[in-house]
């Protein structure tokens, strides 16, 4: 077998991303997967009943679709097969009393909903939406580019120099608010502030945490501009164009080849990795990991002769783990009757919530290890516009609640038993799903009567499916300040470079942070030579 230039650990979007740009490059690659199937969190299956598709994990692909990865290989992957199904209605919130707003990607129809609720929101959404667009290049540069380089170090000295330091600190500052602070500063309605809300639970974050109020900004721009798209048939769609440009292009791609060792190779570089059959694959310029820093560090350089440098050490011991992630899948009968009106059937992705305080007490019930008594239930609604993910007149609902405990201390409406080991269990699973179902059957006409099975995962469950999402944490790691950009993973870490030459780390755990965007792959593949 030829020796590839790059061997890659882990088949997520960043592992993809990284693979497909290399290949295109002309670099021979070899993308290694422990699981039977390629995707990291991109899976799709019949969990429910036959003829029934759910996206296991991630479905919204806005991250992706917006993002300089797709940019770069969009074109490559529609000629493979790749496509989009879009909802004109990308997202909405419904309230327990029926009160709700349905957010579509239209301006004009987006503040005359606000202005509806409040008069004045909507003009407070537009301004804010119009400053938003005019600092979008340098944002999203920041968000998205090399921090550690002279081309950022160009970038925010240019920036300075537009704005003034003094200004440019200023801003800054406000990009540093809760989304509390600004929700409820800018905004009357408390409908207006639980459309919002839920969202920052989407970036890791909390509507207390530091720069969620930019977070939720970001993403009312890039929803209005690309709505909350699928991949049409399913995840695994896209999965598949990713493999076929990857291996049109030369790459080699394995499942069930689990890493268990990365091997040294010559002057103390990474020389390739060795698979739990025994089996070693060498590389010739370097090992990309896609995988949490546990898995790197403490499992993958287990064996190696070198002890980790101190502030690796450090950074290892200190790093945390967010909260963890819950999915609920229904094959039902029919769509949805929603009570408080018919056309929220139409809403790709529906928060449940009593608004934004709602989303702070369950999102501190979770932090605290309880089970939310009233948690934040994200409603996706595919079949609403891929008619393919159900049999014909027939729908599923595709559930995430962003607001599970990793640990289990009690739960916090005192109904469910928690076992003094804490951890998640079927029966605790089920009745947590049960408290969820209850809540969709008082909004939903005759719910419980569609219904044709349900299929839940707790956090333990999703780690069991991917070794990376540590206690169901799909986030790659905690999101909040201390943790993020500069300093992602650790304090120490520079850009996607490891202390051993040739080892590059990637993926959620690593800047810009988790999402679909794929931006940890495509930057380092971007740099490599």
């Amino acid at each position: 077998m030829e020796q590839p230039d790059y061997v890659i650990v882990g088949s997520g979007i960043n592992g993809l991303v990284a693979a497909a740009l290399l290949a295109k490059k002309g670099k021979r690659v070899t993308l290694l997967e422990r699981n039977g199937a390629l995707g990291g969190c991109l899976r799709t299956e019949e969990l429910t009943a036959p003829g029934f598709t759910h996206d296991v994990m991630a479905t919204t692909m806005v991250l992706f679709l917006t993002s300089p990865a797709y940019g770069a290989l969009g074109k490559d992957l529609e000629a493979r097969g790749l496509e989009f199904a879009h909802a004109a209605l990308p997202t909405g919130v419904l309230r327990p009393d029926g009160s709700h707003a349905i957010f579509s990607m239209d301006r004009a129809r987006n503040v005359a909903m606000m202005e509806a609720l409040a008069p004045g929101d909507g003009q407070a959404f537009s301004r804010e939406m119009d400053r938003l667009g005019g600092d979008a290049p340098f944002l999203f540069s920041l968000l998205g580019g090399s921090l550690w380089s002279w081309g950022m170090a160009k970038t925010v000295l240019k920036e300075a120099w537009r704005r003034g330091f003094r200004n440019l600190a200023g801003w800054f500052g406000e990009a540093l608010s809760p989304a509390r602070t600004y929700l409820e500063t800018s905004y009357r309605s408390e409908v207006t502030r639980a459309l919002w809300a839920p969202w920052v639970l989407h970036t890791g974050l909390g509507p207390e945490s530091a720069y969620s109020a930019q977070m939720a900004k970001v993403i009312g721009f890039a929803i209005e501009l690309a709505g909350c798209p699928i991949v049409k048939g399913g995840a695994a769609n896209l999965v598949k164009a990713f493999e076929r440009l990857i291996t049109d292009h030369g790459g080699t791609i394995r499942t069930g080849a689990d890493v268990t060792t990365i091997i040294e190779g010559a002057g103390g570089r990474a020389g390739g990795v060795t698979l739990a059959s025994g089996e070693t694959i060498r590389a010739i310029h370097g090992v990309i990991c896609s995988v949490a820093p546990g898995q790197l560090y403490g499992t993958l350089l287990k064996a190696w002769d070198a002890p980790l440098p101190d502030a690796v050490k450090e950074g290892l011991s200190t790093f945390r783990h967010g909260k963890g992630n819950m999915q609920i899948h229904y094959a039902l009968k029919s769509p949805p009757r929603w009570k408080a009106g018919a056309e929220l059937a139409d809403v790709a992705l529906l928060h449940l919530t009593p608004g934004l305080d709602g989303v702070s007490k369950a999102a501190n019930e979770a932090e605290r290890g309880l089970l939310p008594a009233e948690p934040t239930v994200c409603v996706g609604q595919p079949t609403a516009f891929d008619k393919s993910r159900a049999p014909e007149g027939q729908a599923v609902l595709w559930l995430q609640l962003p607001e599970a405990p990793r640990f289990l201390k009690g739960d916090a409406a005192g109904e469910i038993a928690i076992g003094a080991d804490g951890q998640w269990t079927e029966e605790i699973r089920e009745r947590y799903a049960d408290r969820i179902e209850a809540m969709l059957a008082e909004r939903i006409e005759n719910f419980r009567d569609s219904v044709i099975a349900r299929r839940a995962f707790s956090p333990a469950d999703l780690e069991k499916m991917n070794v990376n999402l540590v206690g169901g944490d799909p986030y790659g790691g905690f999101c909040g300040l201390d943790q993020f950009f500069l300093w992602r993973p650790f304090k120490s870490s520079v850009n996607h470079t490891t202390h051993i030459p040739g080892l590059y780390h990637i993926g959620a755990s690593t800047h810009p942070g988790p999402g679909l965007g794929g931006g940890s792959g495509f930057l380092l593949a971007s740099s490599l030579k």
